[in-house]
């Protein structure tokens, strides 16, 4: 008997519900990491549209089930972001892959989907709706909001939906709801995620209540805000058939040459005739008639050409030196007198902008020396991407394979496992190259590998600096000490041997010691 095979159609959300483990939420204990963490993502990338100094709430509440183990937790993260318009929190928050970040410019998601994905998963598992309150600003009305998601049909199950007015002018968003989670097991990764946002996000002010009412508080350092990245259009290194395909559908173009200069970055008349030149297509012509032959044949020369300007870097926003090196004092503990009197360090780097496959890029790289770094045998690594911090896989991720095999540690007087060292690596760019998914490492592309090597050896160069200094200045304490110890015997054994009442004054011969030293060590800087 021959069995018909049946064929369906799934929507978006029933494919991210069949598959939840692709957006990291595998377990209760990984699942609440992931729903904190997308969801204060997408708070911060709200402040920051508006240049706002974030000011970030999160409470996680128990509700039921063991406190050791996965229970029934209710989540509330509020911000004071830009906020959403109520016509368009349903679709926010209800409909998978539907979004804001479909631009080519730099933001924390990639898809739109993680905020999506935490309601989901909390709905999945508590059988309970979400709601959301969000006002855009005081003189707009406040928006409250409550619905489920329609996982068959990807679409939101809007239980209410009313706007109240805004008399305290505030603006912001509040999203509050249940899930599964194992806050026992995730703690730790959930609170290293907040030390370590605090250090790259350094003017946000972060608040975190757990279940047992305990407060984590992370205060900002500055309330300088990086400019927010800008959109841009696609880069001709970038490009597909397929997306050449749209854009050729959409344009209102009468040649191939303006095409050229309406759709693509940094493209001039000039070069859009020496490409259109190199590639043997005529400048002239409608692109609407160009055959298929045709635009594989412009994808392909795009490629291969090389006098494309770089990349406009605009669409991106780095953290820049001053903030970074904020951030890592901050959450470091290290202070300025530390640094002033050499028993402290911290250099930090900011990279001119790279390419790979026609995205830009920023490398920022930071060193930190101090007594503060807890000593692990190894070299403390801190990685991000975007202004996220990246927690798992570290050896899989491309910053761990410069740090641990192609950088010698030595050539710069770092002992490991007993130069206690923190080095600080953060990529920015409008694609980051992970690995997977899940987000949690940077596949080793040639280009960011490059880079990230250069920053390195560059402040490895101040480290060295200060670590030869710091030796000597070691070395002058130790034949200080020995001078304080043996010059009063000294003189006391010479004032009998003179048979002298009065011993001699040994203090200019110290202050000569001292200067000697201060003189020497002037010489070799």
């Amino acid at each position: 008997m021959t069995v018909a095979e049946v064929f369906q159609e799934i929507s978006a959300a029933d494919f991210f519900y069949r598959n939840r483990d692709i957006a990291g939420f595998t377990s209760p204990s990984r699942s609440i990491y992931s729903t904190i963490r997308e969801l204060v993502e997408n708070s911060l990338d709200a402040c920051e549209t508006g240049g706002i100094p974030p000011d970030i709430y999160v409470r996680l509440s128990h509700e039921s089930g063991p406190l050791d183990g996965p229970g029934t937790y209710i989540v509330r993260v509020e911000d004071n972001g830009i906020g959403i318009p109520s016509n368009v929190i349903p679709s926010a928050f209800g409909q998978v892959l539907y979004g804001s970040k479909y631009k080519l410019r730099q933001t924390r998601g990639t898809f739109g989907l993680g905020g999506k994905m935490a309601l989901l998963y909390g709905q999945i598992t508590t059988h309970s709706e979400a709601a959301i309150t969000s006002s855009t600003g005081s003189k707009s009305r406040i928006a409250d909001v409550v619905l489920r998601i329609d996982i068959q049909q990807n679409k939101p199950l809007i239980i209410k939906n009313k706007t109240r007015t805004n008399k305290p002018h505030w603006q912001g968003t509040i999203i509050e709801f249940k899930t599964e989670a194992d806050y026992s097991r995730a703690m730790p990764r959930i609170l290293e995620y907040f030390k370590q946002t605090a250090i790259i996000v350094p003017y946000a002010n972060i608040t975190f209540v757990d279940p047992r009412g305990r407060l984590y508080k992370f205060l900002r350092g500055t309330t300088k805000v990086p400019p927010a990245p800008t959109e841009t259009s696609p880069h001709p290194h970038g490009v597909d058939v397929e997306t050449v395909q749209r854009m050729l559908k959409l344009t209102n173009a009468r040649s191939v040459q303006e095409f050229m200069r309406k759709n693509f970055q940094r493209i001039g008349e000039t070069t859009a005739r020496k490409f259109l030149q190199f590639a043997s297509l005529g400048q002239k012509k409608n692109p609407r008639n160009l055959s298929a032959q045709d635009m594989v044949k412009l994808v392909n020369a795009m490629k291969n050409y090389d006098g494309f300007l770089s990349p406009d870097p605009t669409c991106l926003s780095p953290l820049g030196e001053d903030l970074m090196e904020t951030g890592i004092k901050k959450e470091l503990g290290i202070t300025d007198e530390e640094i002033e009197t050499g028993s402290a360090f911290v250099t930090t780097l900011q990279r001119r902008p790279a390419t790979y496959a026609g995205f830009p890029f920023i490398i920022e790289v930071g060193l930190a020396s101090s007594k503060q770094i807890e000593m692990q045998g190894k070299i403390l690594l801190f990685r991000f991407a975007n202004k996220i911090p990246l927690l798992f896989d570290e050896a899989s991720d491309v910053s761990w394979k410069v740090v641990d095999t192609e950088i010698d540690w030595r050539n710069y007087k770092v002992i490991p496992g007993e130069t206690p060292l923190a080095v600080f690596i953060h990529v920015c760019s409008t694609k980051i190259p992970y690995k997977t998914v899940g987000k949690e490492f940077i596949a080793d592309r040639p280009e960011v590998e490059h880079e990230i090597l250069n920053a390195i050896r560059e402040v490895g160069r101040n480290l060295r600096l200060y670590l030869s200094k710091r030796e000597h200045l070691t070395q002058e304490k130790k034949r200080l000490d020995v001078f304080e110890k043996y010059l009063p015997k000294v003189a006391q054994f010479s004032t009998k041997l003179a048979k002298e009442k009065k011993e001699p004054d040994i203090k200019p011969l110290l202050k000569g010691v001292i200067k000697y030293g201060a003189e020497e060590e002037e010489e070799q800087e």
